[in-house]
């Protein structure tokens, strides 16, 4: 049987019940409906990033992770490069950012992905609520719109899928 490669994997994280920490899997299930069926995209959503997702990592092309900070204006959206990255010499905890992941799955695994972004959304607040401030709310649509060109962009797609 012979399998689709993973060009290009999200991995989005956050807490729905958070507020504005939800905007990552907001973001992950858009991406579901939007690129339904794309052969070569797996998205995953979980509320934090664990050393299992290693796994996943290792056998991406191509990687986007989505997350939200409370350090930056809320509904500031940016896509930058993330490399790996230890940040204690403590080992592994059940939770990573971004770049310990990718750390991580470079110990194990010795591959990390040609091309590896971090998705950010600047959060208003993060307290005990369902729903997006207003802040973030409005920024859903170029968020949106940034993720569908990365996506195409890493799968080599000229027009949407």
């Amino acid at each position: 049987m012979e399998t689709t490669p993973l060009r290009c994997l999200i991995l989005a994280c956050g807490n729905p019940l958070r507020g504005d920490d939800g905007v990552g899997p907001h973001l992950a299930a858009w991406a579901e409906e939007r690129f339904v069926g794309t052969p070569g995209l797996r998205i995953i959503s979980r509320q934090q990033w664990t050393p299992e997702l290693a796994a996943d990592l290792a056998q991406a092309e191509a990687a986007i992770f989505i997350d939200c900070s409370v350090a930056m204006p809320p509904g500031t959206t940016i896509l930058a490069q993330v490399a790996p990255a230890r940040k204690t010499d403590a080992p592994a905890t059940h939770q990573l950012d971004a770049t310990e992941l990718l750390e991580l799955t470079n110990e194990l695994y010795a591959s990390l992905p040609r091309s590896a972004l971090l998705l950010t959304i600047g959060a208003g607040s993060v307290e005990l609520h369902e729903g997006f401030s207003e802040a973030v709310a409005a920024a859903l649509p170029a968020a949106q719109t940034l993720l569908e060109e990365t996506v195409l962009r890493l799968l080599g797609k000229t027009q949407p899928v």
